[in-house]
């Protein structure tokens, strides 16, 4: 297709379905006999995730017994819809969790790796390999029954996708459509979420000195060797050449309060900076975790202002601020590895 076409346009979508196919007429999608399930195996850095894939239910999505910690913008649900209801598909995955606390769906999890022989398996150019487990049907309903006694899954990362399912399933009711969703469905003892940094392009106006001394009036500041935080509700920042450690001098109970980013963002970002909303204030840039203290020296040695580099948000302070039915600060998760969109697809 020409460069020229705009991305978004109707043009772009049908082709995307008749690609995809295409790939079915090929060989290269094969549907399954059978309605069962996968699991998905990711190993990276010498840590492995296992989850099972398999659909999840749209009005359940509604009901926020899959529960959310992020907005979602309205052009980006607004693409995913038209997306899966051109294609007929959902071709990207959701990465759901859950609290790993039921000792018979793990004891069920293992017992169908050691009973099941690898489907499929590939190494992505990022290093992380993913194997595909085919389940026999026969577990079926003992996998079903399993989860019918999970309280919750969490979105850990497709806000826009499950959205977009949602109003697909609308969008479709007088059809009689059923509205459901492929995600991948992980216990979050498995997961790792990476530190999302900051990098602010300006001081706000302010002297180096100036900036400083308004810092240390809200935080504990001090040099270090160190890039790296070594415990939540604290951070190092980098200015002029310098790595400081810097810790807040109060934290609130609130569960969205005292998350790093929201410290960040409340004591300094916004009162000191002048970034009232980070989602759309250009003059600060978001630098994921995977990238290392050395992208952030990097940035600032460039001509950047400063550079925060945040402790990773652990994955129970997620589900604490979704229990909550609040919302995550921007940009307080980065999860690796990612589930890779075409692993498995569901075709409507």
């Amino acid at each position: 297709m020409e460069d020229s076409v705009d991305q978004h346009s109707k043009e772009v979508y049908q082709q995307g379905a008749k690609q995809l196919q295409e790939f079915v007429d090929q060989g290269i999608l094969k549907q399954d006999d059978d309605a069962g399930f996968y699991l998905y195996r990711q190993t990276w850095r010498g840590r492995t995730q296992i989850g099972l894939m398999a659909l999840c239910d749209t009005q359940e999505y509604d009901e926020n017994r899959i529960k959310k910690h992020e907005l979602t913008r309205p052009e980006k649900e607004d693409d995913r819809t038209l997306h899966i209801d051109t294609l007929n598909a959902q071709t990207g995955l959701v990465f759901l969790t859950y609290r790993d606390i039921y000792a018979d769906l793990r004891t069920l999890i293992m017992e169908v790796l050691q009973e099941t022989a690898g489907y499929w398996s590939v190494t992505t150019e990022d290093e992380v390999s993913h194997e595909l487990t085919r389940i026999p049907i026969e577990y079926n309903t003992r996998i079903q029954n399993a989860f019918a006694r999970v309280d919750a899954l969490y979105i850990a990362d497709g806000h826009h996708r499950s959205a977009a399912a949602s109003r697909v399933a609308k969008l479709r009711n007088r059809e009689g459509s059923t509205g459901l969703f492929l995600a991948g469905i992980f216990p979050d003892s498995q997961l790792e979420v990476m530190a999302y940094n900051r990098v602010v392009h300006d001081l706000n106006g302010h002297s180096k000195e100036e900036f400083m001394s308004k810092v240390q009036a809200v935080y504990h500041l001090e040099e270090t060797t160190e890039t790296l935080p070594s415990q939540r509700q604290s951070m190092t920042m980098y200015i002029d050449g310098q790595w400081y450690r810097i810790t807040p001098k109060n934290i609130p109970e609130d569960v969205v309060g005292r998350l790093d980013a929201a410290l960040l963002q409340d004591q300094i970002l916004k009162p000191i900076l002048g970034i009232e909303n980070p989602r759309t204030d250009k003059r600060i840039t978001f630098v994921g975790g995977i990238r290392g203290p050395e992208a952030l020296v990097k940035a600032v040695d460039a001509g950047a202002a400063v550079a925060f580099h945040m402790f990773p948000t652990v994955i129970d302070q997620l589900l604490d601020v979704a229990d909550a039915n609040r919302l995550m600060p921007p940009k307080s998760t980065w999860f690796e590895p990612k589930l890779r969109g075409g692993v498995l697809i569901h075709k409507f």
